[in-house]
């Protein structure tokens, strides 16, 4: 008899075992061209699965997401995801610095978990110019069911992916960049592929439908190249719940400044007159005005949304002062049951400050982006692989670029930019822009903390201006023109990471760099060892692969 039992408890721990893995989303994406016209001209398009934009990724904490990306483009192609910070598995990453791109004809499958996450996101093609071709879509990580949320349940939840959009084939614009000159202006604003209007001025048939009463959650993503966009619903308050994957202070708003590259999550409660309203992006910031409009639609309505378009915000100083309310609530759970606000950063003592300036000059002719006076260039074998092959002096060198940006007069250096970031240590860093139009970075394996922002240069006695107590936790942050922001965060991700203009033609002329954050017990407590499937180019090809962590 005791036998038995022993074997149904093995039985029990066993089954246990097997149940308590994470559970599998297994997606196949084809990645073809075809032909759309999102703003009334036909154009070439990057679609995913035949959609424009892509399908969205409807995930929950800790999922293990495995996707089985199939290129049959003409050009190598690669997905990144935004806000995803692929804990211990840079493998995933899916930037051309940690990750051989997918040639035409072939296909790679990303393996990766969405660890300790929440919240709103969206992933896009990473290689060359293909971001200006759509190959974009959304990705959010909902709550697991028994971590409270701090706001009722909505009654549906919709993904509305806004950015700047470019006639010219995505070929063209790359054309223009290596030749020196600007892509210049956009052509006009899309909202889920659409102006919003056909060629005639008719309204596109509307995006989403409310019934009465009810309360509906809005995830509003910028994926666009260049400008920031203002976002805002005819005649309804927007109450901002979640921004960059952390719970926010609720505060309403008529309308939220996003910038390229982040997303805002907002509840809409469907409390006015029953007929249609117009959702808007517009420019900000710009000489021209562009926007693009989509219908909400209340439910059994035939009543058309008013042709008078609430009127957007106009300057810098409402913008930048619509960031100092934004609060990281610190009594909301976010993939764990503790408080967002039980982690004290504004206690730890900063171990490192790095000043990161943007400049913009001429070499051999040719127009370069650069930050500390280093444009970044790809190399045919991405950082990462030379890193862990033991072959990074044949590819690049570390620490090209100083702490501090060198004087405004220097001249720019054309090299890989590889940042070396002591394991496990916390760091300040201080981005600085110098120049006449807004700029947005991004950080890949983090969020951060912004912790401030300022007219001119930074200096340490900006410091006594930061928030220590409840800046939002986030991934991506606007710089205002001739301004600074700071933000903070532990390297304790082991990894190459991108940090980077997600301002795309400045990304593809150089402004970005990578940070290497190696854990040096070479120990799969820090880091996984490099997936079976990985794809190998460059110098790496051939080499015997290095001892496994253990």
């Amino acid at each position: 008899m005791p036998s038995v039992v022993l074997f149904a408890l093995l039985s029990i721990l066993c089954l246990s075992a097997v149940r308590a893995e994470d559970p599998y989303l297994f997606f196949t994406w084809s990645v073809t061209y075809g032909t759309a016209s999102p703003l009334g001209v036909p154009q070439q398009v990057i679609l995913i699965n035949g959609q424009f934009p892509g399908p969205n990724i409807n995930s929950t904490t800790n999922n293990n997401i495995v996707v089985n990306v199939f290129n049959h483009l003409d050009e190598p192609f690669l997905l990144t995801w935004n806000g995803i910070q692929h804990r211990k598995n840079s493998w995933q990453d899916g930037m051309p610095g940690t990750n051989c791109p997918i040639a035409p004809g072939t296909n790679f499958t990303y393996h990766f978990q969405v660890k300790d996450q929440i919240g709103s996101f969206f992933y896009f093609p990473s290689v060359g110019m293909h971001r200006a071709a759509g190959g974009f879509g959304g990705l959010r990580v909902n709550s697991r069911l028994l971590i409270p949320v701090p706001f009722d349940d909505p009654a549906d939840d919709y993904t509305v992916l806004i950015g700047d959009w470019y006639t010219k084939n995505h070929k063209v614009l790359a054309q223009l960049l290596d030749a020196g000159r600007s892509i210049g202006n956009p052509a006009g604003v899309i909202m889920n592929g659409s102006p919003g209007k056909d060629a005639a001025g008719k309204d596109d048939a509307p995006l989403f439908t409310m019934e009465a009463g009810k309360t509906y959650r809005y995830r509003i993503c910028n994926v666009g190249l260049k400008v920031s966009l203002n976002f805002r619903i005819q005649s309804h308050l927007m109450k901002l719940v979640e921004m960059d994957g952390s719970h926010t202070v609720q505060n309403d708003y008529e309308s939220l400044d996003i910038h390229v590259g982040q997303c805002f999550s907002v509840l809409v409660t469907a409390n006015r007159e029953p007929k249609d309203y117009y959702m808007v992006a517009s420019t900000r910031f710009t000489k021209y005005m562009w926007n693009a409009t989509g219908i909400i639609r209340y439910a059994g309505s035939s009543v058309p949304p008013s042709p008078e378009l609430p009127a957007g915000p106009v300057g810098w100083a409402w913008s930048f002062n619509q960031w100092r309310s934004f609060r990281w609530n610190l009594t909301a759970s976010a993939a764990r049951p503790n408080p967002q606000g039980s982690y004290h950063y504004g206690t730890i003592n900063i171990t490192r400050t790095i000043k990161l300036a943007s400049s913009v000059g001429l070499v051999n002719g040719k127009r370069r982006f650069a930050l500390n006076g280093v444009s970044h260039v790809e190399s045919p074998t991405p950082l990462k692989l030379a890193e862990y092959y033991g072959v990074a002096d044949k590819v690049f060198k570390y620490d090209t670029i100083g702490d501090e940006p060198p004087p405004s007069s220097a001249p720019i250096t054309v090299a890989p930019n590889v940042l070396n970031a002591t394991f496990r240590t916390y760091i300040e860093i201080i981005l600085e822009n110098p120049e006449r139009s807004i700029q947005s970075y991004h950080l890949d394996g983090y969020s951060f903390f912004a912790v401030g922002m300022g007219h001119g240069k930074w200096t340490p006695a900006n410091r006594r201006t930061y928030n220590l107590l409840d800046a939002v936790s986030r991934h991506t942050i606007q710089v205002y023109p001739r301004s600074w922001s700071a933000i903070m965060l532990t390297f304790d991700n082991a990894g190459m990471w991108s940090l980077r203009s997600e301002l795309w033609e400045r990304h593809y002329l150089g402004q970005q760099l990578y940070i290497s954050v190696v854990s040096p017990a070479r120990s799969l407590r820090d880091e996984y060892n490099i997936p079976d499937n990985t794809l190998l180019c460059g110098v790496v090809v051939g080499l015997p692969n290095p001892p496994p962590y253990v």
